[in-house]
């Protein structure tokens, strides 16, 4: 959604380094100048669309920016994961 201190951003982006990516590729569609200035160090790339001053927070870019609930993220898991199994092919012997 956005870097505003960027706390969130750095654990995911270590907890995704311990896991030797090839790349480590930080996206966000809007963030504090300050913010994706120093996260430049968690990561191989890291893309800022729009680095609005003043910027206050996140939630001030989005019509809606309501939370999303516990269920809606087990939904989502729940079906990539049944996505990505459809999408593997067992190979033709």
């Amino acid at each position: 959604d956005g870097l505003a201190t960027g706390a969130t951003m750095r654990a995911a982006a270590r907890a995704v380094r311990q896991r030797r990516p090839a790349k480590l590729i930080i996206a966000v569609p809007v963030g504090a100048k300050s913010t994706c200035r120093e996260i430049n160090a968690e990561a191989d790339e890291v893309i800022c669309v729009w680095r609005p001053a003043p910027f206050f927070g996140v939630g001030q870019f989005y019509e809606d920016f309501s939370q999303t609930t516990d269920e809606e993220v087990r939904a989502l898991l729940a079906r990539a994961a049944c996505e990505e199994k459809a999408e593997i092919t067992p190979p033709n012997d």
